[in-house]
């Protein structure tokens, strides 16, 4: 059996991109209902706070890209003095280094992307198919951000359809 193709990889990559840009723009609008003043909110004592849940979304999906990018995972957090001090700078920093890691991402070749990465000793798969594991990671903690807005007094914006506080609007 043969592995994936350079045209697949290619194609693959296209498509994860695509639709991360998607999942990005989705994301961004869940961090910013975190209400500023309720950030430390968590449902349980063994819950990540609203603050951290939020980083933790917007980093890693940075540390991922820059792996991916990198053709190794070195997941190094920013400098502290870098990191984003309220929830719209959150907001930007994540829209702003999403975008250049995607464009980095966009210039491997298909021979870069098929290089397998090895992930911590947990995985070793090619480098594009990553990009399908960041994809899942971040939804996964983006959809346990939701459940914190409406506890923390914010309303909850659509994600893939109408929500009580955005409901579905038909396209006229």
């Amino acid at each position: 059996m043969s592995g994936p193709t350079p045209d697949f990889v290619l194609g693959y990559r296209t498509m994860m991109l695509d639709g991360l840009a998607q999942e990005v723009e989705i994301t961004k609008r869940v961090l910013a209902a975190i209400p500023e003043g309720k950030r430390d909110y968590r449902p349980d004592p063994h819950a990540r706070t609203a603050w951290e849940l939020a980083w933790h979304i917007a980093n890693t999906d940075v540390q991922f890209m820059d792996g991916i990018a990198d053709l190794k995972f070195s997941m190094a957090n920013p400098a502290e003095a870098d990191k984003p001090k309220t929830v719209a700078q959150l907001v930007d920093w994540y829209d702003r280094n999403m975008k250049r890691c995607a464009d980095r991402v966009r210039a491997l070749s298909a021979e870069q992307l098929l290089t397998p990465l090895e992930f911590f000793g947990v995985f070793n798969l090619p480098a594009a198919f990553y990009l399908g594991f960041l994809n899942n990671h971040s939804i996964h903690h983006r959809g346990e951000l939701a459940t914190y807005l409406r506890p923390m007094g914010s309303k909850v914006p659509s994600i893939y359809g109408g929500s009580y506080d955005e409901p579905f609007q038909a396209a006229a």
